[in-house]
């Protein structure tokens, strides 16, 4: 793409650039990178000869990227064990907190969208937009800017007391996500039981829908329940598996 067709697509969304860099306080060197993070993909279906590509690359690296930056904060401000720190993830890093982000910054306004997703715009195309505005951040300004942004947005007000006094264990952090997500409850079966009796090993299974989706071992059921949870949590982050 040439100097010239460059300036040409940058002009006609000059505006809605701006904007998006004030309420950020960030001044992008590549404003393509920055378009890119506001095109949703239904745009192109009305407008086929744009040549920006859709959001969803940059997506999967922001994602990629705040996931590893709240990890990193968790990681040196807690001596919680990993299960815990999953959770405190998973309550600072979701929808709810993607949405509160992009309300602040009216995406809901600057997004580039189909005309009928305009008029009712969805809350993933919010969220996602977010993701995709952390990638960019990333890939334009460096890991150091993106961290200020990440922690001005998601971090900087999280009570740390707060934070673990409301915690939830793997099991409910699990039973949340999948609610939330496709309005069922998880399930749990013991599997098997191996050991003596003052030393008895359980393995437990997380179920939705009948279909097995992560297994763990305990020395009790609550334990070996809680381990199946906490790997189902991953595998749901990394989307790594479909729930049916």
């Amino acid at each position: 793409m040439n100097q010239i067709m460059i300036k040409k697509i940058l002009n006609n969304y000059i505006s809605q650039l701006e904007e998006l860099e004030r309420k950020i306080d960030i001044r992008f060197k590549n404003k393509l990178l920055l378009l890119e993070a506001i095109t949703h993909r239904s745009y192109l279906n009305e407008h086929p000869t744009f040549p920006i590509s859709n959001n969803e690359r940059l997506e999967f690296l922001g994602d990629a990227v705040l996931e590893f930056v709240v990890s990193d904060h968790l990681f040196h401000n807690f001596s919680e064990r990993e299960g815990i720190l999953t959770a405190m993830r998973a309550n600072i890093v979701n929808t709810k907190s993607l949405l509160r982000v992009g309300k602040k910054i009216d995406f809901k306004e600057i997004i580039l969208t189909s005309k009928g997703e305009k008029k009712d715009i969805k809350s993933s195309i919010i969220s996602n937009a977010v993701e995709a505005l952390i990638g960019a951040i990333y890939l334009d300004q460096g890991l150091d800017v993106a961290k200020k942004f990440i922690f001005k947005n998601f971090l900087r007000n999280q009570d740390s007391q707060k934070l673990l006094k409301e915690i939830k264990d793997p099991k409910s952090a699990f039973q949340e996500k999948v609610q939330a997500e496709i309005g069922m409850t998880p399930t749990y079966k013991v599997l098997s039981m191996s050991g003596p009796d003052h030393r008895k090993e359980f393995e437990a299974g997380v179920f939705i829908n009948n279909k097995l989706i992560a297994k763990g071992r305990g020395f009790s059921i609550k334990e070996a329940e809680e381990e199946s949870a906490k790997k189902a949590l991953k595998k749901s982050e990394k989307n790594n598996f479909k729930y049916h």
